[in-house]
């Protein structure tokens, strides 16, 4: 008996600020990001290590990345996968945009407003 592939499932979770992948309802990994007017600015990505190997982060920001466009907003790569990830998929770059020192200092104060205090 074979096992059947069972389809990833990509949502957003906009009050966390992030992108979500689950496998069979078990959370597997998360892209994170801060809306900055039109910007989306992805930040960190992780896969769970029980779900690493499978290619699910290509998945997950794929899926993101789409939503970004179909939100009419625009990426910025902060985090370094979905800054490799653009490097390898040019359909997302009429809508991408640099990482500047000023989207880095404002993503810094936006992560110390939200810091625990």
């Amino acid at each position: 008996m074979t096992d059947q592939a069972v389809t990833p499932i990509v949502r957003q979770v906009a009050d966390r600020h992030r992108y979500e992948i689950r496998i069979d309802g078990a959370f597997a990994g998360l892209t994170m990001y801060r809306d900055r007017g039109e910007q989306r600015v992805f930040y960190h990505t992780r896969i769970d290590d029980a779900f690493s190997g499978r290619g699910l982060a290509s998945v997950l920001v794929r899926e993101a990345l789409n939503d970004v466009r179909a939100a009419g907003k625009r990426i910025v790569p902060v985090c370094p996968y979905v800054k490799q990830f653009l490097g390898k998929h040019e359909e997302f770059a009429d809508i991408t945009d640099p990482v500047t020192p000023e989207i880095l200092q404002w993503l810094d104060e936006a992560a110390k407003q939200e810091a625990p205090r």
